[in-house]
């Protein structure tokens, strides 16, 4: 499959308007040139958090910012590693992952697919809410699966294989939002070295922070998240956690031949309706045990 998606650009001109390379040579969004960025990536969503990750990096090499995307490369644990601020969404997402590899999979002179493909990983170190009682606030969910209700892999031709079963649990909830979400795994890889941190679970990615999670202020929401997705389960794992990013990064890096793996710390529990009263602390905290394990 990844194959089709690749003989489809061999050889072919890319053009101005599809790869906007800006005059210094670097790609349009991230700002970054090719040979800045480490293979292994870590991604948050807020460019404050790469600042709680720099007391660990023996050395930094690169530091660099434009809009929302910040982006630091240097040495962790003894392996080259970059740390990049996403924003938030999928659609930040297309433009990330699309740049990252634009960055090690296309020649910038030439504007064509370079030959031999590089392989990144991503992942995802963010935060998110839970939608069942027993998981707790500051608990870790590692994303098995996740479900995207954000529609960004309908875009894409030849995308990776999709879990049809999953998805067709999500049928009554989709038809009442008149749209069709897709699920996607993890890398089996990354889940089982991170899998010491916390508990596995399927993460729902939603386009919204308010009314696509089923918060209500004044908006009134079509359906509530929580209770619907309470009961479905696949292979063993429940529905854990809301977020923004994961199907995405998941759907993305696998269409581009890349491995992706989201870890989440719970601040919210959307059926007690706790909150985190320490979060800036439980990060902090999150950050230290996660690096331990890259």
């Amino acid at each position: 499959m990844l194959l089709i998606l690749y003989s489809e650009c061999e050889d072919m001109f890319i053009p101005e308007s599809e790869l906007i390379i800006n005059p210094d040579g670097s790609i349009y969004h991230l700002k970054l040139k090719p040979g800045e960025l480490a293979r292994r990536i870590i991604t948050v969503g807020d460019p404050e958090r790469i600042e709680l990750f720099k007391p660990y990096f023996t050395e930094i090499s690169i530091e660099r910012s434009n809009r929302e995307f910040s982006t630091m490369t240097g040495v962790l644990n003894g392996r080259p590693t970059s740390i990049i601020s996403t924003g938030i969404g999928t659609d930040n997402i297309d433009i990330v992952i699309n740049e990252v590899d634009a960055l090690f999979n296309i020649d910038f002179t030439t504007r064509q697919v370079r030959n031999n493909h590089t392989e990144v990983e991503f992942i995802r170190v963010g935060t998110s809410g839970a939608i069942r009682k027993e998981i707790d606030i500051h608990d870790i969910v590692l994303s098995e699966y996740a479900i995207g209700w954000d529609g960004l892999l309908h875009f894409y031709k030849n995308s990776s294989p999709r879990i049809k079963e999953l998805e067709a649990q999500m049928a009554s909830t989709a038809k009442a939002l008149d749209m069709y979400p897709y699920a996607i795994a993890c890398a089996p890889a990354l889940i089982d070295k991170f899998s010491p941190l916390g508990l596995r679970g399927i993460t729902l990615t939603a386009p919204g922070f308010y009314g696509p999670q089923s918060r209500m202020i004044r908006a009134e929401r079509k359906v509530d998240f929580p209770s619907e997705m309470a009961n479905i389960s696949y292979k063993g794992l429940h529905v854990t956690n809301f977020e923004m990013e994961t199907s995405g990064i998941y759907g993305l890096a696998s269409v581009l031949g890349h491995k992706a793996l989201s870890i989440n710390l719970i601040l919210a529990n959307r059926k007690t309706g706790a909150f985190s009263e320490s979060a800036g602390e439980a990060v902090k905290n999150f950050i230290e045990k996660t690096v331990q394990l890259f």
